[in-house]
């Protein structure tokens, strides 16, 4: 019996010269047992003396989805794993279709293992949370952050961290290992790390963000946990409004009824129809039709997407066909669909004071959304918001691009991430670009603040308060802007 003992902590490179040396010598998986630990030992000590040469001269070829499988599996923790990646090599010798038999015992545990890999990489991407490291008196920026990962995959999934927060410094510590990025250099480290001590101002952000996509009417308490299980919780600065936001779900859900305008009449699209056509039958007959009006026309009989089929009608912008700056929204709500117009329900009347207290003149903006039709679900009688998906958004870009041509806007405001997705494709947190500007095509300036709805939403006053006047700051901003322009 052979006796091969590693330290186990998700190095690839000390598996594979461990089974070369056994494969040298032919020792079949039976006569193998495999170990461990952090030893500070030779890692051949206990298979005998295998020189160099004879390693290297095992030359033994084996599929390339096979390394990529080994090097997820030597990240498990599961001490099974090397024993299995080696029975498996040996078998490939005469089995070389043998990783696409999925009913195959070892197969399916190979497979198994690379799933909880995946899985666990994709919650330290997601769980992580950055905290400044304070009176630190250096150019870049310094964070750190605690986590708690199944498995040894901090090596395997630090790049990621490397390629989205390269302007920072940071420290990611795990018991299973540590990453620290420097602006220059990624280093890894696979000795247990010691938890930090940090906190931040600014996980009152991750709050705000968590209370604004937090739906009580879409609650399911077992899904979420199952994403989000609750071992992440403790590190988490926005897991400490989860039992209130529960706690509170029905009665959240009972208020958003109560506000929730009814259903139109039967004959309300019909009247706003009609009316929208006469209006552009005598505008065209005079010859006075603008191009903007020609594109609302077009956008009322729009069949792009499902959207159209339970939405009472196309609710396009509003606002100056020459316009130095536009907002754009998410969706219509329940009172925008039945008044034809956008922000008129009660995001729109926080949206107004918001403008007004900035200075800005809404009668002089122009106001849109990326989606132009209510998307909703039934509640008895009652037709609650539901978030518009990718798909949907990316059919109405094609409206959402035409509002833009014609009036030719220089700053554009996105209220909350789906605004930011039509405008740039990309889908991100609205926290990492929050408050800055981004420069778009044809000169225009992209400023991105949250959606006025999402206010509404919050449910701790205090928060709700501060996010408010976070929100009126942003518009301040926007207003200094363009302020900045004209001069």
């Amino acid at each position: 019996m052979r006796q091969v003992v590693l330290e186990g902590r998700g190095d690839f490179a000390e598996w594979r010269d461990a089974a070369r040396a056994l494969l040298a010598d032919r020792v079949a998986p039976r006569d193998v047992m495999w170990q461990s630990g952090e030893t500070g030992g030779d890692l051949f000590s206990a298979i005998g003396e295998v020189s160099r040469e004879t390693v290297d001269a095992a030359a033994f070829s084996v599929p390339k989805v096979f390394l990529s499988a080994a090097e997820a599996v030597v990240c498990h923790s599961d001490p099974e794993r090397f024993e299995l990646l080696y029975r498996l090599l040996w078998r490939l010798a005469e089995e070389r279709r043998l990783l696409e038999v999925t009913s195959d015992p070892d197969v399916a545990q190979l497979r198994s293992m690379i799933k909880n890999i995946r899985r666990d990489s994709h919650k330290m991407k997601a769980f992580v949370r950055f905290r400044e490291v304070p009176g630190v008196q250096v150019e870049r920026r310094r964070f750190v952050a605690w986590f708690e990962p199944d498995h040894f995959i901090v090596g395997r999934t630090a790049g990621f961290f490397q390629r989205r927060f390269t302007d920072m410094d940071w420290l990611i510590a795990t018991p299973k290992g540590a990453a620290a990025w420097d602006g220059e250099t990624l280093q890894i480290s696979n000795a247990p790390a010691e938890r930090p001590d940090a906190e931040d101002e600014t996980d009152v952000l991750w709050q705000t963000y968590f209370t604004h996509i937090f739906n009580p009417a879409r609650l399911k308490i077992r899904a979420m946990q199952s994403e989000m299980p609750k071992k992440y919780w403790k590190n988490m600065p926005e897991a400490a409004l989860i039992p209130d936001l529960i706690a509170g779900a029905e009665r959240r859900v009972a208020e958003m009824a109560a506000r929730a305008a009814s259903q139109p009449p039967a004959f309300h699209e019909r009247l706003q129809e009609a009316w929208r056509t006469r209006e552009d039958e005598a505008a065209e007959a005079a010859g006075t039709l603008s191009a903007l009006a020609v594109v609302r026309r077009e956008a009322a009989g729009c069949t792009r997407c499902a959207l159209h089929c339970h939405a009472t009608q196309t609710v396009f912008g509003e606002g100056p066909e020459q316009a130095d700056l536009m907002f754009v929204g998410e969706q219509p709500g329940d009172m925008e669909d039945l008044a034809g117009r956008p922000f008129v329900g009660p995001a729109g009347r926080i949206f107004d004071e918001a403008v007004m207290a900035a200075g800005i003149d809404r009668g002089q903006v122009y106001v849109t959304n990326a989606v132009k039709h209510f998307k909703h679900e039934r509640r008895g009688k009652r037709r609650l918001h539901m978030r518009p998906e990718a798909g949907e958004v990316a059919h109405c870009r094609w409206w959402l691009a035409k509002e833009l041509e014609v009036v030719k806007p220089k700053i554009v405001v996105a209220l909350g991430a789906t605004a930011y997705l039509a405008l740039t494709g990309e889908a991100k947190p609205i926290a990492e670009v929050r408050g800055m500007p981004i420069p778009m095509q044809d000169g225009v300036i992209l400023m991105v603040t949250t959606h006025p709805a999402a206010i509404l939403r919050i449910p701790d006053e205090a928060l709700k308060a501060k996010s408010l006047a976070v929100f009126r700051a942003d518009l301040a901003d926007v207003f200094r802007l363009r302020i900045s322009l004209e001069d």
